[in-house]
């Protein structure tokens, strides 16, 4: 009989295999799950045996260190895949099937308004260096297609097709879909992939070899891991060559904002919201927004809806046929 590690490790092949989730939904997943995993066994209790006042007593230990709600809803989200899976490949009862997701206060996404975005997009053109100038390739881009950071910082030059004008992504799951590119943001690339991006390799390729000298390695494994695939935008990490981390984006964001004078809270997940608002105010539908931006689901793309009516009322008068 399946043991709980059996079990769990089972959950895990099958997120990996079958769900294909991105490698962070997993992370999150797999701490979930660990942490019922060890509340399992500190109470000496077994997934077949498991009862719903076990779960219940489980997610309260979350309530009582007051845990958000969103974050708590995720949990639940995480126990029902779990129990839903291990119910039908091993017949362990689905004592998660009646939990109740807790209400989630209505927050609307922080987003940039169309002249802040001029504004950030205006203050990344400052810096005329090499780095400077592939930092505002990638914030143009980022705004410009709506991209999720984490296919951003992985995209490659072959995923750039520049005689259809489009850009491939890879996005969760390993869906690809094909965003185009405005003139403007093509001739962008052209520019640094032309004039720009050997600069900035080769400068970092010696970093990579000095480094690795230092340390003692071979010089020569400081290129190797920018061969295959070759990233569009790069960094020099522990003596070797690799894609920008989100980390690093992130804090070249948040300078270019200083730079902007701009105060919000905002991360770079905040210029995909951006750009889906813009569009809708420009009268974009929500099918064609979930395309560009990748959602499985629709509902998920509803989020951006929160127009002012003033606004709303103006894009029905310019679009509707019989307005």
């Amino acid at each position: 009989m399946s043991t709980n590690s059996d079990l769990i490790a089972q959950f895990h092949a099958y997120l990996l295999t079958e769900k294909r989730v991105s490698e962070n939904t997993f992370a999150a997943y797999s701490k979930d799950i660990e942490q019922l995993e060890l509340y399992l066994t500190k109470n000496n209790i077994a997934l077949r045996s498991m009862q719903k006042k076990h779960l219940s007593n489980f997610l309260k230990l979350f309530r009582d260190q007051g845990m958000k709600a969103k974050t708590l809803s995720r949990k639940i989200s995480t126990l029902k895949l779990f129990f839903t899976y291990i119910h039908q490949h091993f017949k362990v009862p689905n004592i998660a099937k009646a939990l109740v997701f807790p209400q989630l206060e209505k927050t609307l996404p922080t987003y940039l308004s169309e002249a802040e975005i001029q504004k950030l997009l205006t203050a990344a053109n400052v810096d005329g260096s090499n780095k400077g100038v592939r930092n505002k390739v990638m914030l143009y881009l980022l705004y410009a297609t709506g991209m999720r950071v984490t296919e951003l910082v992985n995209v490659s030059i072959d995923q750039l097709h520049f005689d259809s004008g489009f850009i491939q992504l890879v996005g969760k799951g390993k869906k690809e879909r094909m965003v185009p590119l405005p003139k403007n943001i093509l001739e962008l690339l052209r520019y640094y992939l032309d004039h720009v991006y050997p600069k900035v390799v080769s400068m970092q390729t010696k970093q990579a070899k000095d480094d690795a000298k230092t340390s003692g390695e071979r010089p020569e494994k400081a290129v190797r891991s920018r061969t295959a695939p070759n990233y569009l935008f790069t960094a020099s990490y522990n003596n070797t060559i690799k894609p920008i981390s989100r980390q690093s984006f992130w804090m070249i964001l948040k300078k270019v904002l200083v730079k902007a004078g701009i105060t919000k809270n905002v991360s770079p997940h905040s210029l995909r919201h951006s750009l889906a608002t813009h569009l809708l105010k420009n009268g974009a539908d929500i099918r064609s927004l979930q395309l560009l931006l990748g959602h499985e689901n629709i509902s998920t793309v509803q989020v951006y809806t929160h127009l002012e009516k003033s606004q709303v009322r103006k894009v029905y008068d310019e679009k509707h046929p019989r307005a």
